[in-house]
């Protein structure tokens, strides 16, 4: 799949602009502050429904506008269809082939982007926060049942927490509601585990031949799910759930006086280990890179496998952050197969035959021109 044309009305610092894509690597080149990082995100939007860098989406809105608007017509194997993304203070609007979706849910997945920016280089290094947050998206993009099954399970455990605190500072004193929310989160923690556990798998599938080819064969890359509540992964959901409802049956008192959900998925985290060893804790620079590196390749992989198209690569300002030997094996891996949009400010250093055969254009002050002079 590729973008064939790119649309902004009012988006960060872009006024207005339409862009035309070719089906390889579109490097963008410019000084900092110019819109670089803008154009990415924006592509980011219109695939996920939300920004990689805020959450607010009104810093998505041009200073003193009314709403944002982006467009994009995307080519798949079966054919092209144009997305559109309303972003306003009431809300956001989603539309595919001029249809509005009633859930975004629908909309996500339409079209799969990866996103890779240095601050994707402390997905092994990072919070647990960054790390679930990743799984979360990742397979939201190849799952719509899973966005919904993640939407309800925050619902339940939002009022579960708030029971809980309710129950704290003792302006509830009926247990039973609590059983009843329990119950439910119950089932919902299972179904993402479950769906969790099957991605980490897939990843892992992926990620191990291509870390053993960034390391040169020296390094082997293991994953591990690192689960808040001890569920057996070869058990079947009613025994997931089980394993959650006495799990919470054990930590309710400590649960109650707290005020807060001590266990489930949200508290869950991934563990990264090269040759046996845990990268976050004793994992040099170079190894944790070489591993976020290896699980931004391997969702390429993934996601191949789960729809049957390449997604669009976006990296944001990355190959300044990797080495000559990272950054060719990244390019090398991309070549000829994924579209892909670089950002950077200068592409000298950079001897690669990927980049000589790009498509360029540069960005200055909200506006994108075609680059005739590389």
């Amino acid at each position: 799949m590729h973008i064939q044309e790119l649309k902004l009305r009012n988006y960060r610092n872009y006024p207005e602009l339409t862009v035309s894509f070719e089906n390889k690597v579109n490097v963008i080149i410019g000084e900092n502050a110019q819109g670089k990082t803008n154009m990415m995100e924006a592509i980011y939007v219109l695939a996920m429904a939300k920004s990689h860098r805020t959450s607010n989406d009104k810093d998505l809105i041009r200073w003193d506008e009314e709403y944002a608007k982006i467009e994009g017509r995307v080519v798949k194997a079966n054919g092209s269809i144009p997305m559109q993304l309303v972003l306003s203070k009431k809300g956001k609007k989603a539309k595919i082939n001029h249809l509005e979706q009633q859930k975004l849910s629908q909309y996500i997945g339409a079209v799969n982007v990866i996103m890779f920016a240095p601050e994707d280089l402390n997905l092994v290094k990072g919070s647990p926060q960054v790390r679930r947050r990743f799984v979360d998206m990742e397979i939201g993009q190849v799952s719509a049942v899973y966005l919904h099954d993640l939407s309800h399970y925050q619902k339940i455990l939002q009022q579960r927490n708030h029971y809980l605190k309710q129950l704290q500072i003792r302006k509830q004193h009926d247990r039973t509601m609590l059983e009843v929310l329990t119950e439910q989160l119950s089932e919902a923690a299972a179904k993402l585990y479950r769906r969790r556990r099957l991605f980490i798998d897939q990843l892992e599938k992926w990620a191990q031949p291509i870390h053993s080819g960034i390391s040169r064969g020296l390094e082997t890359l293991t994953i591990q799910y690192k689960s808040s509540t001890e569920v057996s992964e070869d058990a079947d959901l009613s025994k997931m759930i089980e394993a959650y409802l006495e799990k919470f049956d054990k930590i309710k008192e400590r649960e109650i006086e707290r005020g807060t959900t001590l266990a489930g998925p949200h508290r869950d985290d991934l563990l990264f280990f090269v040759n046996g060893r845990d990268v976050q804790t004793f994992g040099s620079q170079g190894q944790q890179r070489t591993t976020a590196l290896s699980l931004k390749l391997a969702e390429i992989e993934l996601i191949h496998e789960e729809i049957g198209e390449y997604p669009i690569l976006l990296l944001d300002d990355v190959l300044s952050e990797l080495d000559d030997y990272r950054q060719s094996h990244l390019l090398n891996t991309i070549q000829g197969r994924v579209q892909t949009f670089v950002t950077t400010t200068s592409v000298e250093g950079i001897d690669h035959q990927t980049l000589k055969e790009a498509a360029s254009y540069r960005v200055s002050s909200g506006e994108l021109d075609s680059d005739e002079s590389r």
